[in-house]
């Protein structure tokens, strides 16, 4: 399967005009349309089938740089690909902290598209705060970025749910009963692909504990977007589960 060119198109158009915009209501509106709009063409029962028969495996690296945020877009990223159905682990060394995401090419390429859009508009608004001292903003445009990451999860969560739900009670039942059993195989075959491919990993440490306000704060920024240190060796690591 490749990706349907003109279903991406539309949505790198919603996400651009929602990047562009200092209205976070117009903001809120195009990335919320452009994630139902993600939501419903994965979620189609022969887009599914058509994966199964065809689609490929892969794996796709993202750089997300060093310094004190890099935990924080790992947490954006994870939610997003798991959104998607796909499996998440990242290695840091000399070069940086890079996250290693395995999926289908159709996933892989919506989940890089959805982050790099959700991040750069949670950047525009964490670069606007500044707080009493340097590590002081640091700090709290950091919990900013987790608490937004947290809510985007949410959010894509119920977009998957309202994409499953069109058509009325009956054509619900229809839907779901057609797409959960090759939804299933697909996250197996997924799971699986990635246990292969990512090899022995460890559990990360968890991250640094977030402040209240900026957290908060991130949270409220994503519902309006509705939508390191360096190592000798490298390492593959999974970022914690949910707390």
């Amino acid at each position: 399967m490749t990706v349907d060119e003109s279903m991406l198109v539309k949505v790198r158009k919603l996400l651009a005009k929602a990047e562009a915009t200092d209205n976070p209501n117009e903001a809120e509106a195009f990335s919320a349309k452009a994630a139902a709009l993600i939501a419903a063409h994965r979620l189609d029962p022969a887009v599914v089938h058509t994966a199964l028969r065809s689609s490929a495996l892969e794996l796709r690296r993202i750089a997300l740089g060093r310094g004190a945020y890099t935990r924080a877009r790992l947490a954006l990223l994870s939610a997003v690909a798991r959104a998607h159905d796909c499996e998440i682990v990242f290695e840091t060394g000399p070069a940086g902290t890079v996250a290693v995401v395995a999926g289908y090419d159709a996933d892989l390429t919506v989940t890089a598209l959805l982050y790099e859009s959700l991040h750069a508009q949670a950047a525009t608004q964490m670069a606007a705060v500044r707080r009493s001292t340097p590590a002081a903003t640091q700090r709290w445009r950091r919990s900013f970025l987790l608490g937004y990451a947290a809510k985007v999860g949410e959010l894509l969560a119920a977009a998957r749910a309202t994409a499953t739900g069109t058509g009325g009670r009956r054509g619900a039942r229809r839907h779901e009963a057609a797409l959960v059993p090759e939804s299933l195989e697909r996250s197996a075959r997924v799971k699986a692909f990635a246990a292969a491919s990512f090899g022995r990993v460890v559990i990360a440490r968890p991250a640094a504990p977030a402040t209240a306000s900026g957290w908060h704060q991130g949270q409220r920024a994503a519902g309006a977007a509705d939508l390191g240190r360096r190592r000798v060796t490298t390492r593959r690591e999974l970022p914690p589960g949910p707390r």
